[in-house]
């Protein structure tokens, strides 16, 4: 800190940070008649943004190295605010049509290897297309846990918040570094011949069996440091910055995606706040768009008030305590243009019983953050899937 101020006689300032008092006695001086600045220089402890942004560029410097073991960034250095507004102006970047989305930054690893092949973005062109979309992927356990289950298939995370993106990039990137060592040890383990046999020695009781081997431990989103090698080396996710409930079409094209997530959204419980629940009528019609036939649409939550609007807004019949409620809303939503009458007979619910064997809504339901929030809290989980139909056929 810099203090430069003209002095006409002594005085006495008092600086106070982090607890500290620092007394600085200032005097004119003698050299200059017209004009006399003093400049006090005192250096204060980092505050808490300096910490954080010291502690971004080492880790950041630290995944670009080959290190012994690099650690996962700390969640205290990218603190957040736990809500955005959807409906501000954010600086935010999106490309003019799914065809100008730069994916190769993304997904370097799927990059087509001709070089001359680009989409109308001047991009490189990538071998496959995102077809999973995590929307609200916060701190990114969803991304994590889907991974290794979904290795050939690309994943996106969408989040509006810019620490937490930065958080979840980072993740990311250590999750590969991580990955790319592990199956460097594990193919230098390999190729290294096998030490000679020590000679058995003669013995009067029976021969061992030899132990059996170890089985290789399998990869787990909430582990620190991975040890074995992870199918797909987390390659196939990422995560981005924009604004779900703006820009969703600019990012996709129509029937691309073939599962959509929603986990432990924003309730938004006072009535006038609805209109910012990422499900909506309108909102639907877009799943429904960038969805594909067949494809399907996972949500969960804690709060089962909101638990009844999803399953209000995708299925047909609904169970409602109160009907007049009910009527009245249907009728504001046709004033406001927001029936989804329509929309809902593009929506199937999927059946406890295909859910069982889904390895997805296991993930989502015991890896993501929020999720072990509520396990620790005792809380209920609500979950809910739904399938794309078919489109219906045009009249004849």
């Amino acid at each position: 800190m810099s203090l430069a101020l003209p002095l006409r006689r002594p005085h006495v300032f008092f600086f106070r940070k982090a607890n500290l008092a620092a007394v600085a006695l200032l005097s004119r001086p003698a050299l200059d008649s017209r004009k006399s600045f003093l400049v006090y220089a005192m250096t204060f402890p980092p505050n808490k943004r300096q910490r954080r942004e010291e502690y971004r560029q080492a880790q950041t410097q630290a995944t670009q190295k080959e290190s012994a073991e690099i650690q996962m960034p700390k969640k205290r250095f990218y603190r957040q605010r736990a809500h955005a507004n959807p409906f501000s102006d954010h600086k935010l970047d999106y490309p003019l049509s799914p065809a100008h989305m730069d994916w190769a930054s993304h997904f370097p690893a799927f990059v087509d290897p001709d070089e001359n092949k680009k989409n109308e973005g001047g991009f490189r062109q990538r071998v496959k297309d995102v077809e999973v979309v995590d929307i609200g992927c916060g701190f990114g356990g969803l991304l994590a846990g889907l991974a290794p289950v979904l290795p050939d298939t690309l994943i996106v995370g969408m989040e509006i918040r810019i620490s937490v993106l930065e958080y979840v990039t980072g993740r990311i990137q250590v999750l590969r570094a991580q990955s790319e060592q592990a199956q460097k040890t594990s193919s230098s383990t390999t190729s290294s011949p096998a030490p000679a046999p020590a000679p058995a020695q003669a013995s009067s009781s029976a021969t061992s069996p030899p132990p059996a081997a170890a089985a290789p431990q399998s990869p787990s989103a909430s582990s620190t440091t991975i040890t074995a090698p992870v199918p797909g080396g987390y390659q196939n996710v990422s995560a981005l910055r924009t604004n779900t409930m703006k820009f969703l079409p600019n990012f996709f094209a129509r029937e691309q995606l073939s599962k959509i997530f929603i986990c432990f959204p924003d309730p938004h419980f006072k009535a006038r706040k609805h209109k910012a629940r990422i499900v909506s009528p309108a909102l639907n019609a877009e799943y429904a768009y960038v969805l594909r036939p067949g494809g399907l649409l996972y949500t969960i939550t804690d709060v089962e008030d909101y638990h009844n609007w999803i399953l209000k807004h995708f299925e047909k019949s609904s169970p409602v305590e109160d009907a007049a409620a009910a009527e009245k809303q249907e009728a504001s939503d046709e004033r406001e243009g927001n029936s989804d009458t329509g929309v809902k007979e593009l929506w199937e619910r999927v059946s406890d019983e295909e859910l069982k064997d889904d390895p997805c809504v296991r993930i989502m339901s015991e890896e993501t953050e929020e999720s072990k929030k509520v396990t620790r809290n005792k809380g209920n989980k609500y979950v809910a899937v739904f399938r794309r139909k078919a489109n219906p056929q045009w009249p004849a």
